[in-house]
This record gives structure tokens, C-alpha cells and sequence, in this order.
């Protein structure tokens, strides 16, 4: 059999083997997933040599639950619980006499889940009304934190912050 000769294309393909080889090379190509620990050191590195030259704010606060600029107030009334979690009260007094080898709160809580989902309007509306009537005092109360606020009533001291 007569040798074709060769193309342009084909001359320029074999011309340049390190492009031949890297497109071989490619279509190989596998995908590894890094070990988590390798990923833990290297997040931990680059956390690290981040905070040596990222300039420290002054004017941050961090406060309670990892907030940054938000300064709680202990003499501001807590929000209320929602209809569920008055539901939840009852619910697991309920299922922990039923089931009392179950001790875990994550099994408690996703049948209390599933319960609630399923139960209708009817059956919701007397905790919803628990929850609206705490939620009633809970206004109350606001407003008359909110009145003593800006009355100057509530000025907190360099020594109540201490809590000594």
C-alpha cells in the first residue's frame, strides 16, 4: 500500500508532541477528592495567615451568640415562644409517657414534626391562642421597656454591666 502524505493539520499536530500529550492527557483526566484533613489544614492556614494582615476593627462588638454590633440588654423582655413550642410542651410529656425508652431529643422532636403537620386548624387553635396571648403581655411589656428607655429610667451604670 502507497503512504498518504500527510495533512497540514496533521503535520502541525505531530510537530508539537507536548500538545499532543497534554490533550491525551486531558481526555485521562480524573477527578480526585482532596482528604477532609488536608482541607481542614489548609482552611486553618489560610485563616491564619488572613487575620495577620486583616486590619482589626474597633468599632465591632462582639456580644452573646456570636453577633457582631448588637449589645443585648438583660432588663429587655424575651420574645415568646410559637404555637408549636407550646405544642412541643405538651406533645413530649405525651410520647415520653408512651415511649419511655426513647431519650433522644432529635426522635422527640421529629415526631412532634410529623404530628404537627398533620394535625388540622381545629386542633392547632388552642395553642395558637396560648401563644397570641403571650405574645399580647409580651407587647405590653415592650412598650413599657421602650417608654423607661427613652425616659432614661433604664440608664445603665458602668457597675450593672459588671455583674459582680
Amino acid at each position: 500500500m502507497p503512504k498518504k502524505k500527510p495533512s497540514k493539520s496533521e503535520k502541525s499536530a505531530s510537530s508539537s508532541p507536548s500538545v499532543n500529550a497534554a490533550s491525551n492527557e486531558r481526555s485521562r483526566m480524573v477527578l480526585r477528592a482532596k482528604s477532609t484533613e488536608k482541607m481542614k489544614r489548609l482552611a486553618l492556614l489560610s485563616r491564619e495567615s488572613e487575620e495577620e494582615w486583616r486590619p482589626k476593627s474597633a468599632k465591632s462588638v462582639k456580644t452573646a451568640g456570636g453577633k457582631k454590633g448588637v449589645k443585648l440588654d438583660a432588663k429587655m423582655p424575651k420574645k415568646p415562644p410559637t404555637a408549636f413550642f407550646y405544642f412541643l410542651e405538651d406533645f413530649r410529656k405525651d410520647y415520653k409517657e408512651q415511649n419511655p425508652d426513647v431519650i433522644s431529643m432529635r426522635d422527640i422532636g421529629k415526631a412532634c414534626g410529623e404530628k404537627w403537620k398533620t394535625m388540622s386548624y381545629e386542633e392547632k387553635v388552642q395553642y395558637y391562642d396560648i401563644a397570641n396571648e403571650k405574645r399580647r403581655e409580651f407587647d405590653k411589656a415592650m412598650a413599657a421597656y421602650i417608654k423607661r428607655k427613652e425616659s432614661g429610667e433604664d440608664e445603665e451604670t458602668e457597675d450593672d454591666s459588671n455583674f459582680e
